[in-house]
């Protein structure tokens, strides 16, 4: 690998144990992509005709489990894990023209335990959505995923003689759609090796920021491209639409965009074009009301975008995804703080490059410098 930089793989059916060197050595590419609810990742080998690999994955593809992997990046003594996930697909490629066949491994983060199997109908009396979600959780610690649960800001705890939440579809089904109600996000995140926690909480957009992305600065430049873009005719304003207690008007009451775990990082934001109702409040209580109303408003649109790549070495450091990195360089609309949306991993021997998207939600930064 890269000077600097090493690559770890382990697996296993349910703990993951270091690779052999017979699959190190047939390492090809390892691809790893992450979003802001999951992380997807595709490892591909040569595959000669009398290889161990051959043996080794067809003794692996009889267990019952899916197989497991993590993949570990080590920058200059640091290591970051990229992925720690299920193998949930195998694919074989011959070569043509003398060329090996490849053997493809994809699959997910550990999440994709949660989508295996159906819990439609399973009661949770008298229970919050956090509650709900905690007990959600708990049934996966066997595979060592330590849960992070936030409460919403408004707990409602249902009454059973009035009505009792029903589970729908799979548990990771399940988060995700309590989590859309009330404005939240969950994923999963890996902040060592063998370590796992499932997020459930708000989308946070504060917090320090990553080293600096420089672009047209001479020697201090340290992507490889960088484009920005700007949206200003599909922002809408939501309104919510609030049922008078004890008669049978409506309230319209706007809703703004803003909160303290999403703070704004453009001064310059495009004025809304339409105006949107949201529908589907009506028998809802007050608490219900303003949960939904929480979750539309936290869906507000990022005008402004930014897509690229770097070399990481280079770079001098991973560029980690669902967290703030600054940009220099580009001008007085587009330097500043970005949220980064998602990141990929593109890793061969010799060579370690990253794309990524940013988003904010206006031109022009909110703070006045940016940290290199």
């Amino acid at each position: 690998m890269l000077k600097g930089v090493h690559l770890t793989m382990m697996m296993g059916p349910v703990v993951p144990v270091p690779v052999p060197q017979v699959v190190t050595d047939a390492l090809h590419e390892a691809t790893v992509e992450v979003g802001e609810d999951r992380t997807t990742f595709q490892v591909s080998f040569r595959l000669g005709k009398r290889s161990a690999l051959q043996t080794l994955f067809l003794l692996t593809g009889g267990v019952p489990l899916p197989l497991r992997a993590v993949l570990i990046a080590t920058l200059n003594g640091l290591p970051t894990v990229l992925v720690d996930g299920l193998v949930l697909n195998q694919q074989v490629s011959p070569g043509g023209d003398g060329a090996g066949s490849v053997l493809t491994l994809s699959g997910e983060d550990l999440s994709a335990a949660m989508n295996l199997q159906e819990f439609t109908g399973l009661p949770y009396p008298a229970m919050t959505v956090e509650a709900q979600v905690a007990v959600i959780l708990a049934k996966y610690a066997v595979l060592g995923i330590v849960p992070m649960v936030i409460p919403t800001p408004f707990p409602d705890v249902p009454l059973p003689t009035e009505r009792i939440p029903l589970h729908a579809g799979t548990d990771l089904a399940h988060l995700r759609e309590r989590a859309r109600w009330v404005g939240y996000t969950f994923h999963m995140l890996s902040p060592a090796p063998l370590v796992n926690v499932a997020y459930w909480g708000p989308k946070l957009r504060i917090g320090p920021p990553q080293p600096a992305l420089n672009t047209d600065m001479d020697a201090y430049t340290n992507v490889s491209s960088l484009h920005f873009g700007f949206e200003n005719r599909d922002r809408e304003q939501p309104v919510l639409q609030v049922q008078i207690p004890n008669t049978t008007r409506w309230m319209p009451v706007p809703l703004p965009d803003v909160s303290l775990l999403n703070p704004p990082l453009g001064l310059v934001e495009p004025l809304p074009s339409k105006v949107t109702f949201v529908s589907g409040t009506g028998g809802l209580t007050p608490v219900q009301v303003a949960l939904y109303g929480l979750a539309n408003a936290a869906g507000s649109l990022d005008s402004t975008t930014a897509d690229g790549t770097l070399d990481v070495t280079r770079y001098g450091s991973i560029l980690q995804a669902r967290s703030l990195v600054g940009v220099r360089g580009a001008g007085l609309a587009f330097d500043g703080l970005y949220f980064v949306s998602r990141v990929g991993h593109r890793i061969r021997r010799g060579d370690y490059t990253q794309d990524f998207h940013l988003v904010r939600n206006g031109l022009v930064s909110t703070v006045p410098v940016v940290m290199s």
